[in-house]
């Protein structure tokens, strides 16, 4: 199973380096912006969750292999004939909702596990608030730095996934062990993600009263 954890930590960087390189692509930011996107959306929630564990300095900073890969595929999505396939066959917001949907997943059950291991696997609430973190922090602090109102609370069910997947995990760790109830649980969050995009699921919103 520990190749396939690291299967998962590759594949959710590459996924939510792709959500905030396309984020700074759209934004028009030159390539130095599109990068920062692309490593902060991929790293910022492992590194907030590093910082409530304890753990310092932060696993991204130590060994910065994700970092480093972040900015490859923020690279490569700047090229401009990469830009032009992307906006002028429509692929631009399918491949956005996929690659956050898949990140959104595959950190929110890989924090759980960092918190496990962290000696933190008596604490429930814990190991899902830090998983929620983890999957979720990177998106907004991609959607400070462009300029938008963070996207888990205006618009579809987003964080709840998360929170939805790590519970899930929670109760079947006991049952099926750890890395099979994070396959579940990841499973389960990107389901949800995108058949909220899908039907437009939402939460209830406050609205202006007269």
């Amino acid at each position: 199973m520990d190749y396939l954890i690291f299967c998962l930590d590759i594949v959710g960087t590459i996924s939510f380096a792709i959500s905030g390189a396309m984020t700074g692509l759209k934004k028009n930011m030159d390539i130095f912006g599109v990068c920062m996107l692309g490593v902060t959306t991929a790293v910022g929630g492992g590194i907030v969750r590093d910082l409530l564990l304890g753990i310092t300095p932060p696993t991204a900073l130590v060994n910065p292999r994700n970092v480093f890969l972040a900015i490859v595929v923020s690279v490569i999505l700047f090229f401009p004939f990469v830009r032009r396939f992307l906006l002028r066959h429509h692929v631009y917001d399918r491949l956005l909702l996929l690659a956050d949907s898949a990140g959104l997943g595959l950190f929110t059950v890989y924090g759980m596990r960092v918190a496990v291991l962290a000696g933190f696997n008596s604490n429930a609430f814990l190991l899902v608030f830090v998983g929620v973190i983890t999957g979720v922090g990177g998106g907004v602090i991609r959607d400070l730095f462009a300029g938008d109102r963070p996207y888990i609370f205006v618009k579809h069910i987003y964080a709840c996934a998360a929170i939805a997947g790590a519970l899930l995990c929670l109760w079947l760790w006991p049952v099926i062990g750890l890395d099979w109830a994070m396959i579940a649980g990841m499973a389960v969050t990107i389901v949800i993600r995108l058949l909220s995009a899908k039907y437009r699921w939402s939460l209830p919103r406050a609205r202006e009263t007269e």
